[in-house]
């Protein structure tokens, strides 16, 4: 059975690189290291598309696409790398999950760029690609000092993103008042940010306004109680702004869960992570005003309708990060003089890709993000 999917994911493989050239005397071996079958067989077959059309941009008969299907599998995934490894190849895009970097290390003269956006590093040869934490705290880090705040509030989840949010904010010199840690159960939520924004506190401070007013002698009074009962809450939050860690249906019932507790986009910031451009939050109301860090979205939305136009199908948002791959490792090779070694990512060096600007450094990468508002119900570049 094995057989017969390896023969099919050839033709595949065939296919879609067909086009690039092998002419050239020295070629840079580019091996994919890809869930080509199994439950994320579209992932894998996004990636290996998307640098198919990357190959094609660049042009060049030096680069040379050698894919191999690792069935998302670690031990699988390491047999492929071997076999690519014995056939010459030193640079791998891939694998795309972090449970597949088992026994890389063994091949310690190769580099392999995983699509993971883990900061701990995971081996000398194991380059995370992905958009991390560092990467989009340090663009709202520069949002903040455009804006002012000194007075930010982290909501963290109580889960395994815990540690990368904390490991981020230990890099950055981002400014936090205080950070509090949730659960993202719906009710334990509410009941949290309830705690957080001193709500009760709030209205009970309203309620005894209006009470005082009540029994005074202050003209205009029943104006006054007619405007006071007007509000939810008295009294402001001691916080000009929430950084909140979430995506998905938690992001939404974190934003509700403020506006319920009179905390507005209107008087406090609302920041999160980076959303991918979830349409979603457009339709939203509790979405809107809120600020996030990205990829460059003009060059994410040119991909997306190269790649419609192309396969008739809607690109993985990692797709781009294969994309850009290929041309970050072109580049690479040819500041190198096309010497290809384990020491290509170790200096200091810069790329413009299609997510943005890529700062490569001591075998790291990491992305200078570009940040963006929900407004309108449209996504609006701040920077």
């Amino acid at each position: 059975m094995k057989n017969k999917i390896n023969f099919l994911i050839s033709i595949l493989t065939f296919l879609i690189v067909s086009s690039i050239s092998t002419s050239a005397s020295e070629k840079i071996k580019i091996g994919l290291l890809l869930p080509l079958s199994g439950e994320n067989k579209n992932i894998g077959t996004s990636v290996l598309r998307s640098v198919g059309m990357a190959v094609n941009k660049i042009d060049s008969s030096k680069i040379e696409i050698l894919p191999k299907n690792n069935f998302d599998d670690p031990e699988q995934n390491f047999i492929a790398a071997k076999e690519l490894y014995d056939n010459g190849v030193r640079i791998f895009i891939g694998p795309i999950f972090e449970k597949n970097i088992k026994n890389l290390s063994k091949l310690n003269d190769a580099i392999f760029l995983s699509f993971t956006n883990k900061l701990e590093k995971k081996g000398n040869n194991i380059i995370s690609v992905g958009v991390n934490a560092l990467s989009q705290l340090e663009a709202i880090e520069k949002f903040q000092k455009i804006e002012g705040l000194d007075k930010t509030i982290c909501l963290i989840p109580e889960d395994l993103f815990k540690d990368e949010i904390e490991k981020g904010l230990s890099l950055t010199n981002i400014k936090l008042k205080k950070k509090y840690f949730y659960e993202s159960d719906p009710t334990l939520l509410t009941k949290r940010i309830e705690k957080i924004t001193k709500y009760d506190r709030r209205k009970q401070n309203l309620a005894d306004e209006i009470k005082r007013v009540e029994e005074s002698d202050e003209f205009n009074k029943e104006k006054i109680i007619e405007n006071l009962e007007k509000k939810d809450t008295l009294g402001k939050v001691n916080f000009d702004s929430v950084l909140i860690s979430a995506f998905d249906e938690t992001l939404k019932s974190i934003t509700t869960s403020l506006i319920y507790t009179d905390v507005t986009p209107k008087k406090t910031y609302f920041i999160t992570l980076n959303q991918w451009f979830d349409e979603s939050l457009l339709n939203e109301d509790s979405s809107q005003n809120l600020y996030f860090p990205s990829v460059n979205k003009k060059n994410f939305d040119e991909f997306k309708q190269e790649y419609f136009k192309k396969y008739s199908s809607e690109p993985n948002q990692i797709s781009l990060l294969g994309f850009d791959m290929v041309g970050l490792i072109f580049y690479l090779s040819k500041v190198n003089n096309f010497q290809l070694n384990n020491r290509l990512f170790d200096q200091k060096n810069t790329f413009k890709g299609k997510i943005g600007l890529f700062e490569i450094e001591d075998k790291r990468v990491k992305h200078v993000l570009n940040f963006y508002k929900v407004e309108n119900n449209k996504f609006k570049k701040i920077f």
